[in-house]
């Protein structure tokens, strides 16, 4: 199979919200997404995108996708590179489809001057642990992602 990858485009956001759906279901959180593709056109391609997409293909056929966006970290006084998502379709994992989008994230972090990349990963997803350590990819023992959503965050608006 022949890889490619390109930036996303708005023609791009049906299928970004199926890659989005279907990860999910293989997370067991599909009931969790609300994203639309007006919402995701407007927060990816509009005035102030809020984040970027890869796209990868296998043979002219999609084969998952990668969404990214930069943060910064105040230790390193450097931007990071987080990656919020990557999927690669069932029928392509194995072929270094993952890879190819891992590797390309790192040379946009490499460019942009990142000094580190990051993403969280489900503790019972053995297999997308394994494929990180094998990049070399080191989980993050003493630290725990903490979120405020929905009800709490809006309390304070």
């Amino acid at each position: 199979m022949s890889c490619s990858l390109r930036s996303a485009t708005a023609a791009d956001v049906p299928l970004i919200l199926s890659f989005i759906r279907d990860l999910a279901t293989y997370e067991k959180l599909l009931p969790e997404v609300v994203a639309t593709e007006d919402s995701l056109r407007l927060t990816l391609f509009g005035t102030a995108p809020a984040a970027h997409v890869v796209m990868a293909e296998e043979d002219g056929r999609p084969a998952g996708f990668a969404l990214y966006f930069f943060n910064y970290s105040t230790f390193l006084a450097k931007p990071g590179l987080y990656l919020e998502d990557l999927f690669v379709q069932p029928e392509f994992r194995g072929a270094g489809t993952g890879k190819a989008l891992l590797l390309h994230l790192a040379k946009i972090a490499n460019a942009r001057g990142c000094g580190r990349m990051e993403w969280a990963v489900l503790d019972w997803n053995e297999p997308a642990k394994g494929f990180y350590k094998k990049l070399g990819a080191v989980p993050l023992a003493d630290w725990r992602v903490m979120r405020l959503t929905g009800e709490a965050l809006a309390q304070y608006a």
